[in-house]
């Protein structure tokens, strides 16, 4: 007998917060509706508006407009119905509210939709047991070897996923089935929503190659630019070029991937471990702050953060040696910075000084609304023979953070 075609699924959860949110406020459906703000209190007002306790019987008038809304804080989510006004996630909310004033607006609420992510992710396991956990909101599954899984390309096993995920909690899932990650994840993307969508190795010419590079999983707004200013526009423009010319322009090992991805090739098998890749803290700002004329209460931020963060390293057991920072300007663009070090760490002080140095490496003529800090490269501390506490003195060239310039933000 033949062995068996590879066949991996990715499953996307169909604006997952949103949809939750729907059920337990059915009258919402087909309106505009962002997730976004503060987290659900007990006390919420629009929970005091149930008559009877009833949410579904809350009347629209007494759920607050996006309109009204002053703040500082960006959206998780948003319904369809909202996205064709322009509104996604990451955006401002009070620029969302510029593109649609009508949208109702819920706060998020992450311990009803950890609820049920377990739930969608225990019934793909009863099917398939080979299911690689990418978030709240989608997974990998190989379907190679489960029975179904062959069947029209893997379009039988899932359909059946579907109606069961559907059947136990109400929610709409869609899903792509190719011959690996790569492919997967951009099919689930071509029905959506409530869709599946079956690619073959044959199919990629016709259905991959005239999409635009940003739809390969890895290439950013910044790597599409660059692609762009050498005439690359589509994946099958990215195919044409030569895999020396691509390594020689990105480098040996991005240069390569780049000339697999684009010709859908990817050997990355489904991993059950669910080991974290990064661990990160960050925060929006209740106003916009500069580094020179805010710098004190940047720097108290900044602290605060990487303390946090050392904490959940700590609490976690990891020990990571890639630190980074992210920053979001007044103007909703972003940076990102990360320096690796020669040592594993999980220490607060150690975090901040590398990652101080890597804010002196970002532009920070500009307000900020956002800072994050970040620890990668993450491994078990039981795993890691020699984890430094500290920094040894005069590593690299960290230096001293107290000789720092403003711009670390330096108490």
């Amino acid at each position: 007998m033949p062995n068996p075609i590879r066949r991996i699924a990715h499953l996307d959860m169909d604006a997952f917060y949103a949809a939750v949110e729907l059920l337990r406020y059915p009258q919402l459906k087909g309106l505009p509706v962002v997730i976004g703000g503060a987290r659900r209190r007990e006390d919420d007002a629009i929970l005091q508006a149930a008559p009877g306790g009833v949410l579904g019987a809350i009347p629209l008038e007494a759920f607050p407009l996006l309109r009204d809304y002053v703040g500082r804080g960006v959206i998780t989510t948003a319904t369809y119905a909202a996205r064709q006004f322009g509104v996604g996630s990451a955006m401002g909310l009070m620029k969302a509210a510029k593109l649609c004033p009508q949208a109702i607006m819920l706060p998020v609420d992450f311990d009803e939709y950890r609820k049920y992510s377990r739930l969608f992710k225990a019934e793909i396991l009863k099917l398939t047991p080979l299911m690689e956990d990418r978030g709240v909101d989608e997974v990998y599954i190989d379907l190679t070897d489960v029975a179904g899984g062959q069947e029209e390309g893997g379009l039988t096993l899932a359909g059946q996923l579907q109606n069961t995920i559907r059947e136990v909690t109400g929610l709409s899932c869609s899903i792509g089935v190719a011959p690996n990650k790569l492919l997967a994840k951009m099919a689930s993307e071509f029905n959506k929503p409530n869709g599946i969508s079956i690619v073959f190795e044959a199919d990629l010419e016709r259905l991959v190659w005239p999409l635009p590079c940003r739809k390969i999983n890895g290439i950013g707004p910044r790597m599409e630019a660059k692609l762009e200013g050498f005439g690359v526009h589509t994946i099958a423009d990215l195919a044409a070029r030569e895999r020396e010319w691509l390594m020689q322009q990105f480098g040996k090992a991005h240069g390569g991937w780049l000339h697999d991805a684009a010709h859908g090739r990817d050997d990355r098998p489904v991993q059950t471990g669910g080991e974290p890749v990064s661990i990160s803290r960050e925060t929006t700002f209740g106003r916009d702050l500069h580094a020179v004329h805010d710098r004190a209460e940047l720097g108290a931020i900044f602290t605060r953060l990487c303390e946090q963060l050392a904490a959940d390293l700590q609490r976690k057991g990891y020990v990571g040696k890639t630190i980074g920072i992210k920053v979001r300007y007044d103007n909703f663009k972003g940076a990102t910075r990360d320096h690796t070090a020669d040592f594993f760490t999980a220490d607060a002080k150690t975090i901040r000084e590398l990652a101080g140095q890597c804010l002196k490496r970002v532009p920070l003529d500009r307000r900020l609304r956002l800072l994050g800090v970040r620890v990668g490269s993450l491994e078990k501390a039981g795993n890691v023979r020699a984890v430094l506490a500290i920094s040894p003195a005069g590593a690299g060239t960290m230096g001293n953070p107290q000789l720092s310039l403003p711009l670390s933000f330096d108490a």
